[in-house]
Order: C-alpha cells, then structure tokens, then sequence
C-alpha cells in the first residue's frame, strides 16, 4: 500500500507544486477543497485526473475529520490560509478564522482521528515583521505588522502546542517570499511580470506601484515544496525557517523584469501610495542554515531567473490570447 497525503489549499500555487513533487514520488494524492459556486482548478488541471478532490473547509471541525478518515492520509498539509496581506486589513476576522483557528481545528481533527498522522502547517515570514534581528533563524522573535502576520504566528504556535502537548508529529515551516508563474496577480511579482508583459504587448502604458524600496528574500514555490516535503521524512518534528539568503527590493524586481524585455521600469513605473500597506514590514531574509544542515535543502532557482521565468510565462500566456 502506498503512502497517501492530504493537502489543504491544494488548489493555490504551493498546493499545485507539492501535489506534483507528492505524485511523483509515489503518493496517493488527496486535495481538500471548499465548496464554492465557481470552482478555479486552474493550477492543478494538469493532474486533476491523478489527485482525489475532497470537499472540506478549515471553519468546519466535522469535514476535516471526514477528510482525514476518507484519505486515509498519513502526512497532511495545511496550505489553506486567507493568504493575501492587504486583504487581511480589511477582513480581519475572517483571517483569523482561518489562518488561526483552522490550524487548531486541523490539529484536533488529527488527534481525534489518527494522532500518529504527520502534520505540515505552513507558517511565513510575515510573523517577524518589524524584524528584531537580521537575518531571521527559528529563534528570531516575532513581531508581525499584519492581521495576516499575527494570525500566522497563532497557527505557529498552536502547532508548537500540540507537538509538545499531545506528542503529535507536526512542524511548521517558516517560508520566505515563494514565487512562480502559478502566483496570484495581486501579489507583487506576478503583478510586475504581468505588467511588464501587458506594456511589452502593447497592452498597457503603465505600471502603479507601492514601496519600491521594501526588501524581500525571494524564492522558487517549487524549490520550497520540497522542503516541506523534508520536514515531514525525518525522526523528530521540528519547525524551520526556509528562504534564499538573499535580499532584494522591489525596485530591483521591477528592474530585471522590465529588463528582461528591453524596457526601462523608470520610464513605465509610477509610485501611487494607494499601494502602501498601513504598517509596512521593510525588510526580510531568510538564514536557512538549519534546513540546509538537517534537511539537506537549498534553493536551486535564483532571483532572477524566477523574475525572467515568470515574464516569460505571462507573455505566452497574453500572446495566446490575442
């Protein structure tokens, strides 16, 4: 019988990226998904005839212990989140609801069904925010500036809790910015490189911007799947945080995707403060020593070869829609 894992979020860009990593070594793949009017399997339509898809939702306590039973599952991955920073402002609640509580509902769930299940709570870089130390490890202190970031760091250590608590094997990984050409418009790198290639089209004649001077440390999501991965394949749960090492701004983003099509961002970038977050975090990178050490991980996809990737994808994808 061959091993099986449940993942939460799977439709997102990571739970696209780890479903296929998950099918190629041999898993039988479950994906929760919500119930929704309008479904958007647009991520995992390539393999959604490989992966079983099992409705269940984070806010409901019975369809996790459901989905958990049916799959039979023996690694889970809790991807799900409202995931987006500006959208936590304004729902504030509801981000709560499910980047907090629905990792204590999961948890539960695995302790009433089968507490020898291996758990994976995806945690972020946003719980450091006004950072108190740079670079960030696994002991950096958390100061998130975000409903985002503080619902996270509850996720963070409810899944401490229940590790110590009732001996569950569960570990957080503490992922750094993760992109691809799967990434959310609304997030920034896939705002500039579908930008840059709507302006290259001639589709557009601007890009409006935030902070170009915020500093991220950037990374490939399928590179960081596989530590997830990882994390659940050795002897003691443990949490880790998992990133480049390097840091880069905005401006410098806008820089190499502009320039990857022969544009200067100067000429087509304009700063609008409407983009600017009420508490801003200024700066983030990754010390990833210990996974590199324990897990044997490093990131193979640098900087710019992910912006050029990205480009490249949307101008594909905007030239075949012509």
């Amino acid at each position: 019988m061959g091993k099986a894992a449940l993942i939460t979020g799977v439709t997102g860009q990571d739970g696209s990226y780890l479903a296929e990593l998950l099918l190629g070594k041999g898993y039988d793949v479950y994906g929760m998904v919500r119930r929704a009017s309008s479904e958007n399997f647009s991520r995992i339509e390539h393999i959604r005839s490989r992966i079983s898809l099992i409705q269940g939702d984070l806010l409901d306590q019975t369809s996790l212990i459901e989905a958990l039973k049916e799959s039979g599952a023996g690694e889970v991955y809790n991807l799900a989140a409202q995931s987006f920073v500006p959208t936590s402002w304004n729902q504030p609640v509801l981000t709560g609801e499910f980047t907090a509580l629905g990792v204590t509902r999961l948890l539960e769930a695995v302790r009433k069904v089968n507490p020898k299940v291996k758990v994976y709570q995806a945690s972020s870089s946003e719980m450091f925010g006004k950072v108190r130390e740079t670079p960030q490890n696994e002991t950096t202190p958390f100061y998130p500036r975000s409903p985002y970031g503080v619902a996270k760091v509850y996720g963070h250590f409810i899944t401490v809790n229940y590790r110590e608590s009732y001996d569950v094997f569960a570990c957080s990984g503490i992922l750094f910015n993760h992109e691809s050409p799967r990434r959310g418009f609304e997030f920034v790198t896939r705002k500039v490189s579908d930008g840059v290639a709507r302006i290259k089209l001639g589709l557009s004649k601007e890009l409006r911007m935030g902070n170009l001077d915020a500093k991220r440390d950037w990374g490939f999501a399928a590179d960081y799947v596989e530590a997830m991965w990882l994390m659940l394949q050795q002897a003691k749960a443990d949490d880790y945080v998992i990133g480049t090492g390097e840091t880069h701004s905005v401006r410098e983003l806008c820089e190499i995707a502009f320039g990857h099509v022969g544009l200067k961002y100067k000429d087509y970038v304009k700063v609008d403060k409407f983009f600017f977050r009420p508490a801003e975090v200024d700066l983030l990178v990754a010390d990833s020593s210990k996974a590199r050490k324990v897990l044997g991980w490093s990131p193979r996809v640098r900087f710019h070869e992910l912006i050029e990737m990205m480009v490249d994808h949307d101008l594909g994808r905007l030239k075949s829609l012509k």
